[in-house]
């Protein structure tokens, strides 16, 4: 099988659109969620820092809701460090 174009692959992660989440109807998590914007055109090393900054504030606020609305089981299916 033959390509025709070899070199229009390369560059699709850098071509990839963000696309807009749609609104969670909670205004704190549509704010972190919004931080994703800040990855397009950003080098790969930046791009982690934008990410866990974003996983953090979404941690944050799950923290913040508290044990009433994790599903059952537990962490939210989180695995703490060192757990199986």
């Amino acid at each position: 099988m033959t390509d025709e174009h070899p070199d229009e692959n390369q560059n699709l992660d850098a071509e990839r659109i963000v696309a807009e989440a749609p609104a969670t109807g909670d205004a704190r998590v549509d704010d972190a969620v919004a931080g994703l914007s800040r990855l397009r055109g950003r080098p790969a090393e930046e791009r982690v820092a934008i990410l866990e900054e974003v996983h953090g504030r979404l941690r944050d606020i799950l923290d913040d809701l508290g044990p009433e609305h994790t599903p059952a089981g537990g962490s939210g299916g989180v695995v703490p460090p060192g757990q199986p």
